[in-house]
C-alpha cells in the first residue's frame, strides 16, 4: 500500500520561520531595504487554510496543526479566522502571521537572527553615539556585512579614526603612513570600503566628487611590480633621496645590499612591506624593509659602522627572524618587539599560523620569556603584526630611538 500524499495545505510553525527567514533576513536587499525603512512593515505569511474539502482527507494533520498553532510562541502575530465546514462545523483555524516591525521578524527567524541582530546593534553603537542616526544609519546597513566582521573593538576603533580623516591628511605619502592617533593605519586600509562610504556621508558627497578616498586624503598607492621577498630600500631623509637624484624606493637584492653600502648613519630594517611604508621621515636614515625571513645580507661589513635597528612582528617567527638578523649582527637593536609594546597592543592581537616550537637561539632573556609565553597561549591571541601598532605609538619609539 502506497504512503499518503502529505497535504498541501496547513503550513506549520517551523515552515513559517523558515519562509520568513527566506524572504526576509536571507535575502539581504529585502533585509536591508526593511532595516532603512525603504520597505514597509507589515509583513504578511499565509498559513495555508484548508478549502472545504481538504479537512476530511486528513483529519489527524487538521487537528494536529490547529494545536501546534494554539502553542505558538508569538501569539500576537496570529491571525485567526472562523471557518465553516459542511461536516465539521464551525472551526478557528491560523489563517497568517502579521510581522508588524523589524524586532519581530529578528524574534521570529531565530536565535541566529537574534545574535546577528544584537552584532550589528553593538557594533554601530560607537558611530551612532557620535553622529546623527539619519546620517550614518543608512551606510552603515548598506555596509551590514562589513559591520558585522567587525570585532568589539574594531567598531570602537572605527569611531575613533573617523573623524581624525580629513582632505589632505596624507600630503603625498602612502596611506599606510596617515599620521593616526591611537590607531593603526592597517585598519584603514582594511576597512576602506566601509570608511569611505562613511565618511562620503558625513562630508556631503566629498569623497565621490575627489574621485575616492584615496584622492581625498592625497594618498599614493603601494608601487606595483615590487617582487615578493626581495628587500625594497626607503630613503626616509631628503639628503638620502638626493644621494638617489630624488628616489625614494627601490628594490635590490640581498646579495647586492651586502655588497653595496647604504649612504645614511641609521638603516632600519623593517620585517613587512607595509610596515615600512608607513615609516615616518626620520633623519639621516634609510630603512629596508619588506624582506621578511631574508635577513642573511646583515652579515654586510658595512653595516658594523651603522646604528641599525630591526622591527618584526611580535610572533614566534618574528623572533626566530629577529634572532637571524641579531646571528649576523650581534649590534642591532630591537624595535617594538618587546611585552610592553604587546601589552599596549593586545586587543589587536591574532591567531599565528603556525607557531614555531623550538626556541630560537640569539634571543635576550627577556625575548625567550616573550617567545615561551607566546607559544604557551598566555595573552590574548599568539600573535601581534607590527601592523597593527598605532602610528602614534610607532613614531614616538622610532624618534626615540633615532635620538638616544
Amino acid at each position: 500500500m502506497s504512503e499518503p500524499e502529505a497535504p498541501t495545505w496547513g503550513i506549520m510553525p517551523g515552515q513559517a520561520e523558515a519562509l520568513a527567514r527566506k524572504r526576509y533576513w536571507d535575502n539581504r536587499p529585502v533585509l536591508k531595504a526593511l532595516m532603512t525603512g525603504e520597505r514597509d512593515f507589515p509583513l504578511h505569511i499565509p498559513l495555508k487554510p484548508p478549502n472545504a474539502r481538504q479537512p476530511l482527507e486528513n483529519l489527524a494533520h487538521l487537528q494536529d496543526w490547529i494545536e501546534v498553532w494554539k502553542k505558538f510562541t508569538m501569539p500576537d502575530l496570529l491571525h485567526w479566522k472562523t471557518v465553516s465546514f459542511r461536516q465539521l462545523g464551525q472551526q478557528r483555524l491560523p489563517a497568517r502571521i502579521t510581522i508588524g516591525n523589524f524586532q519581530q521578524l529578528t524574534q521570529l527567524c531565530g536565535p541566529s537572527a537574534n545574535a546577528q541582530s544584537a552584532r550589528w546593534q553593538a557594533n554601530m553603537l560607537p558611530l551612532l553615539q557620535q553622529y546623527p542616526h539619519a546620517q550614518v544609519y543608512p551606510v552603515l546597513v548598506r555596509h551590514i556585512e562589513a559591520v558585522e566582521s567587525l570585532s568589539k573593538n574594531d567598531a570602537e576603533l572605527l569611531a575613533h579614526v573617523l573623524p581624525q580623516l580629513h582632505r589632505g591628511l596624507g600630503s603625498g605619502g602612502y596611506l599606510r603612513a596617515l599620521p593616526l592617533q591611537g590607531a593603526d593605519t592597517k585598519f584603514v586600509e582594511t576597512c576602506s570600503g566601509l570608511i569611505e562610504a562613511l565618511l562620503d556621508t558625513v562630508h556631503d558627497g566629498e569623497i565621490a566628487a575627489s574621485g575616492g578616498l584615496y584622492p581625498w586624503l592625497d594618498c599614493i598607492h603601494v608601487p606595483r611590480g615590487l617582487a615578493q621577498g626581495v628587500p625594497v630600500v626607503r630613503l626616509l631623509s631628503a639628503d638620502t633621496r638626493h644621494a638617489y637624484q630624488g628616489l625614494s624606493l627601490f628594490q635590490l637584492s640581498a646579495e647586492l645590499l651586502r655588497q653595496h653600502e647604504l649612504p645614511a648613519a641609521n638603516i632600519l630594517v623593517v620585517e613587512n612591506l607595509q610596515s615600512g611604508l608607513a615609516l615616518p621621515d626620520l633623519n639621516d636614515t634609510i630603512a629596508v624593509i619588506g624582506g621578511g625571513r631574508n635577513v642573511s645580507w646583515m652579515d654586510a661589513s658595512w653595516l658594523a659602522e651603522k646604528r641599525v635597528g630591526y622591527w618584526g612582528d611580535i610572533d614566534t617567527w618574528g623572533l626566530s627572524i629577529l634572532s637571524d638578523a641579531r646571528a649576523s649582527l650581534a649590534t642591532l637593536e630591537p624595535l617594538m618587539m618587546d611585552l610592553a609594546t604587546l601589552k599596549a597592543h593586545e586587543q589587536r592581537m591574532v591567531q599565528e599560523p603556525e607557531p614555531l616550537s623550538t626556541l630560537p637561539v640569539q634571543l635576550t632573556g627577556q625575548e625567550q620569556r616573550l617567545f615561551l609565553d607566546l607559544a604557551a597561549g598566555r595573552f590574548l591571541s599568539t600573535r601581534l603584526e607590527q601592523e597593527r601598532i598605532s602610528s602614534d605609538f610607532a613614531g614616538s619609539a622610532l624618534e626615540t630611538w633615532l635620538y638616544s
